[in-house]
């Protein structure tokens, strides 16, 4: 009997499951063995995924809802039945939120004589300062509004921090107004008081918005005000566009970005005091409804005690620094060139520092033997060293090609600042294919070396951002190999040239061949345990949403294939089904790094093929975007994936969480007797290790292979069968 691998009982929701991937989030900040100020740093990240979840997932969900799509995810859940379970989690999460920040971080940090103080608790000489701050400071950039029959609801921003008051007049008592106070972004949302003289250090703050409120009578002379609430508002962040009908991409974008800010309101917060008329009159000229209110007990914008974690007084509060270390087959004061032409070289950041590639850019652009430099560029920093160096090498004559990704969502406008200014100094500036992404991580260097002209290529998972590449965790490809640094040059002048994609052997491109590929060699594992041998699959990516992609490993599973998944954040695939996933393990790795590489293993009988590459299993990856997946194929960078980095991640049993068939996730434990493994800390040892000895040190760390034989009983009874 074949199993229909499409039935919705063998899914889990989308945005259901990204909602898990906060929770664990939110367990970091709950986990007691983090340092106070880092616990504190989650709950801030936890809200800032939340923010973005509601301005582009839930924003698409309400507009299927208002457009009456009836169409239904592989899950079979419709739209209103999705928006109906997001509100219900994250009433829940939220509540955890709020609770943590309530009864565990602000006591632990009220301690310290951290404290983020209430304007009426505070003494008369703090009450003074912050009422001379709010007339020196805050007063001159605030503009009070009035709402009434010829005054209409402002425009306000989203993701704005607001006050909304009730006004009376002396002489009408019984006629109550509204007013709107928008809490200034030009000003720091967190105010510390100054420190009292013959005392200890202190750090006492209070909120931006609560000293407003404080004093909010002072902008309303001749009225009474009173009471004032705060409130924020989310909107929809998506851009809106058609790219075949813009005539110059860059200015619509531009255009559709001063739109962002006034999308349609997806949701309100707002303080338990709000009273119920305030809130249904929001509601009403939001165009909301009750389920799209949500009361927080505590701080609207968790992000605006985020300065609180850089506070340097008590260092135990924080992660210990970490410095990456420059890899030994490239430290900084080797020629780049020289060493690519001798071997392949594996960088793996944050733990091996990302400066190896910013030296490579800029060594190019000075170096007078380099004809030509062709990059990609997604996201980068907003003083990007690698831009500058692109600048310098063309300014330096060099022939320079940026394909730059203007729809990066929500870097749009720093990519645009860049590409005109790359523009100007003579960079040849390539905005993508038209209707895709261009996704992927890719930067070529064309030298004149003494023999031939040669191609020095880099190949990520990560983007060229110095800033993010010291928290993600990626890995890179620096290579000579003449067969793919040749596909490579082919790539780029596809995308450049805007010419058929003829089809390349070793690299496999998205939208054109990579989920083909993916699913040849998914069904490769599996033919082979369907002829009693080990089929072995491992991969590790950000999400695995793709119903084709989850459909060949529920045959790969049935078949007798051992598979290993370490997915970050959304997994639609539920593990562990009886008859159609008993085969397929799910981890999720939720640490101090953000897990960012991308890696995809297949054992081959023996013979490992494994690749690296800048895309997750998403429909939007495999169709709608250029991605670039590249193969290892140097013996010693196959060895180092496939018996150092990938069991590293496999064995954690600290940071990782296993995913049950329910769509749940329980953190794993070391088993008895067992010393506990981390991924991160035992990458960072590694490196640190590997900069200061030799490889057979002893007490080198153990790490167990991933190729031993399946034992499954698909793959026994195959074995059988065979004999």
């Amino acid at each position: 009997m074949t199993t229909d691998f499409s039935n919705p009982s063998f899914y889990i929701n989308r945005e259901l499951s990204w909602l898990q991937f906060n929770r664990r989030v939110l367990e970091e900040a709950q986990d007691i063995q983090q340092p106070l100020l880092e616990r504190l740093r989650f709950i801030c990240i936890f809200s800032s995924n939340l923010d973005e979840f509601f301005e582009i997932r839930v924003a698409g969900i309400k507009q299927q809802i208002e457009n009456e799509i009836s169409d239904v995810a592989a899950d079979g859940l419709s739209a209103t039945q999705i928006f109906h379970g997001i509100r219900k989690e994250v009433l829940a999460l939220s509540a955890e939120q709020y609770k943590l920040w309530h009864s565990e971080i602000r006591p632990e940090l009220a301690k310290l004589d951290i404290l983020v103080r209430e304007i009426n608790d505070l003494s008369p000489k703090d009450l003074e300062w912050a009422t001379r701050y709010f007339r020196e400071e805050v007063f001159p950039v605030l503009t009070p509004l009035a709402v009434d029959s010829s005054h209409p609801f402002p425009q306000l921003r989203n993701k704005s921090h607001n006050l909304i008051l009730l006004l009376r007049r002396p002489d009408n008592p019984h006629e109550i107004s509204y007013g709107i106070v928008q809490i200034p972004r030009v000003l720091p949302r967190l105010v510390r008081l100054p420190e009292s003289k013959g005392k200890g250090p202190r750090h006492h703050y209070f909120l931006l918005k609560d000293i407003i409120k404080h004093q909010v009578s002072d902008l309303y002379p001749g009225l009474e005000v009173q009471a004032a609430y705060a409130f924020r508002i989310t909107r929809n962040s998506d851009l809106y566009f058609d790219e075949e009908e813009a005539e110059n991409l860059l200015r619509t974008i531009e255009d559709e970005l001063r739109k962002r800010n006034r999308g349609n309101a997806v949701r309100l917060e707002v303080q338990p005091d709000c009273p119920p008329e305030v809130q249904s009159f929001l509601l009403d000229f939001l165009k909301l409804s009750q389920d799209d209110l949500y009361i927080n007990d505590g701080p609207l914008n968790f992000l605006h005690l985020l300065p609180l974690c850089s506070i340097d007084t008590y260092p135990q509060l924080r992660d210990k620094p970490y410095i990456p270390i420059y890899p030994r087959a490239l430290p900084p004061e080797a020629d780049v060139f020289e060493v690519m032409r001798r071997q392949d070289i594996l960088l793996h950041h944050p733990y091996e520092s990302f400066n190896s590639i910013i030296d490579f850019v800029h060594r190019a652009a000075q170096d007078p033997h380099v004809l030509a430099i062709k990059m990609t560029l997604y996201r980068t920093s907003g003083d990007s060293p690698v831009v500058r160096a692109l600048i310098q090498a063309a300014e330096n004559g060099k022939q320079v090609t940026a394909l730059v990704e203007l729809r990066a969502r929500f870097d749009e406008a720093n990519n645009i600042n860049w590409a005109r200014q790359m523009e100007e100094a003579g960079v040849h500036v390539v905005y993508g294919v038209v209707g895709l992404k261009t996704h992927c991580k890719m930067l070529m260097v064309v030298r004149r070396d003494d023999d031939r002209i040669r191609h020095y290529v880099h190949l990520g998972t990560g983007n060229y951002h110095p800033s993010t590449a010291r928290i993600y965790s990626d890995l890179g490809l620096l290579t000579t190999q003449p067969e793919l640094t040749l596909e490579v040059a082919t790539l780029f002048n596809t995308l450049t040239g805007l010419s058929d994609f003829q089809g390349i052997h070793k690299l496999m491109v998205a939208p054109f061949e990579l989920a083909e590929r993916f699913k040849e060699l998914i069904n490769h594992e599996r033919d082979l345990a369907l002829a009693g041998k080990p089929g072995r699959i491992i991969v590790k990516v950000n999400a695995l949403v793709d119903e084709e992609i989850i459909q060949a490993l529920y045959e790969a599973s049935v078949a007798g294939a051992k598979i290993d998944l370490v997915i970050r954040g959304i997994c639609c695939l539920r593990p562990k089904l009886k008859g159609v996933s008993e085969n397929i393990r799910v981890v999720s790795i939720v640490g101090r790094f953000l897990e960012h590489s991308r890696i995809y293993f297949f054992g081959n009988d023996g013979d490992p093929k494994i690749y690296l590459g800048s895309a997750d299993w998403m429909p939007r990856n495999l169709h709608r975007r250029v991605e670039v997946v590249f193969p290892i194929e140097d013996p010693r960078l196959k060895k180092r994936l496939q018996e150092e980095i990938i069991p590293i991640y496999l064995t954690d049993c600290i940071k990782a969480r296993e995913l049950q068939s329910d769509g749940s996730y329980v953190r794993l434990c070391p088993k008895s007797g067992a010393k506990p493994s981390q991924a991160q800390l035992t990458f960072r040892e590694l490196a640190r290790r590997q900069n200061t000895s030799n490889a057979s040190e002893p007490g080198k760390i153990k790490i167990k292979p991933i190729l031993s034989p399946s034992d499954t009983p698909a793959v026994k009874a195959a074995k059988a069968a065979n004999k």
